[in-house]
């Protein structure tokens, strides 16, 4: 059955796939992409990163197409093309002139049904893989990062690293990762998404037989979390400045607050006249960079507040931090404050869907995570109905919800007051 809202039309293949796309007759290009609802925490630990050696595997070619040739195909149409993996879904696009769609979905289609997954691709990309890890070890923002997930999500797979671990990377074979594929990346588990100048039914058409040799599948169970979190994590490094995240546990993606959160988000930490940045940076000077963000996940989610300061700035940065959280939880924000987010979340939501790619990726994540292709004004009418009570009440929550604070920096775990700031923990 096809649902049609204006430019918008979905529906799912006679093979299993769910397809949503937008047409928008003013450009001439088009964006396609290809969702698959498995990430990071659908692996075993044994597979850790299981989905990332995907991403970078499924353009190295198929039985029919070398990665030269895709490269080529592409690079002859001004084409581009990449992949990202999330904690729960893996991502392909490519985005091209509309005259080239059947070249991208062709292109896309071979990669997601009949992948090569070469022995000595996989052994390839192992070390480029390491490398990667290595990088991101060397980056203290995102390693505080990371281990604040970590601290948040104790022994579970949220709070690994997308990449896995060097020794699952270095375990990980290439019958691993096609026994991984053909679990996963199957049609029950896929949306197709295309925005651009295209139309519905020449997409459909297009896919409709692709996957009918490989049927089936299903969305990954998932593990709960559970109820504990590691309440301080100090990693030492060397390093000039320290990186500091408090990550929060908040709603899931599925949660009518999100909606209250994230305008208290805005106020606390997502815009320039946020309460954090006003008062961190602007007011004392104390850091180049804090901001906040959230995160809706199938059943939990998280909101984090980091910043860089010096180590001398630490005590006083977290403190201005929990106060304002604190503040926030006793009195709410104002109704200045509830305009100003308002009209921030309206025009972040409508610039990005100022082309093509932004809005396949809107109707892909929306179809993969919700199982309906959200409008723009749906999404609005949400923003718009938010009241300063529903802030109040997230703030409340958030306030006492679990906590983990991941320091990075040249200094060890007892030099933090963890009474004050209400942490206990230990050093890394």
């Amino acid at each position: 059955m096809t649902a049609a809202t204006s430019a918008i039309q979905s529906e799912r293949l006679a093979s299993g796939v769910r397809l949503a796309t937008e047409t928008m007759p003013d450009v001439r290009s088009v964006a396609i992409g290809f969702w698959v609802g498995t990430g990071s925490r659908d692996e075993p630990e044994r597979l850790a990163g299981a989905s990332h050696f995907l991403e970078h595997l499924l353009f190295k070619g198929t039985p029919t197409r070398s990665a030269a040739a895709i490269a080529e195909a592409l690079d002859e149409v001004g084409g581009d093309c990449n992949a990202f993996t999330t904690k729960e879904y893996t991502a392909f696009y490519v985005r091209l002139l509309s005259e080239h769609l059947h070249l991208g979905l062709d292109i896309l289609g071979d990669i997601m049904e009949d992948p090569a997954l070469r022995e000595h691709d996989v052994d390839a990309e192992r070390t480029v893989i390491l490398d990667e890890i290595l990088m991101h070890a060397d980056e203290p923002a995102d390693l505080a990062g990371e281990t604040a997930m970590a601290g948040l999500f104790p022994e579970h797979a949220l709070g690994r690293d997308t990449l896995g671990t060097a020794d699952s990377v270095r375990a990980t074979r290439a019958p691993d990762i096609r026994g991984f594929f053909e679990e996963h990346y199957r049609p029950a588990n896929l949306v197709v998404s295309a925005a651009g100048d295209c139309r519905h039914e020449e997409v459909a058409a297009a896919l409709e037989d692709r996957f009918a040799t490989r049927p089936g599948g299903a969305a990954p169970v998932r593990a709960p979390v559970g109820p504990d979190v590691e309440p301080l994590v100090v990693v030492r490094r060397p390093t000039e400045q320290a990186h500091l995240v408090l990550a929060m546990r908040s709603v899931s993606r599925f949660d009518e607050a999100r909606w209250p959160l994230a305008v208290l988000n805005v106020v606390l930490g997502g815009g320039l006249s946020s309460r954090l940045f006003q008062k961190v940076r602007e007011e004392r000077g104390l850091a180049y960079s804090i901001w906040s963000e959230r995160s809706g996940f199938y059943d939990t989610g998280c909101t984090t507040v980091s910043a860089g300061t010096a180590p001398e700035h630490v005590d006083e940065v977290l403190r201005i931090v929990t106060g304002e959280i604190e503040e926030l939880a006793a009195k709410g924000i104002t109704q200045r404050e509830l305009a100003v987010a308002k009209g921030n979340l309206r025009s972040e939501t409508l610039l990005s869907c100022e082309d093509s790619g932004s809005r396949m990726s809107r109707l892909g994540t929306s179809v993969l995570l919700y199982d309906r292709a959200w409008t723009i004004d749906e999404v609005l009418s949400r923003i718009d109905a938010v009241d300063l009570d529903a802030v109040w009440e997230v703030a409340r929550s958030l306030a006492a919800a679990p906590r983990t604070l991941a320091v990075v920096g040249p200094f060890d775990a007892d030099v933090f007051d963890g009474a004050a700031l209400g942490l206990a923990g230990r050093a890394a």
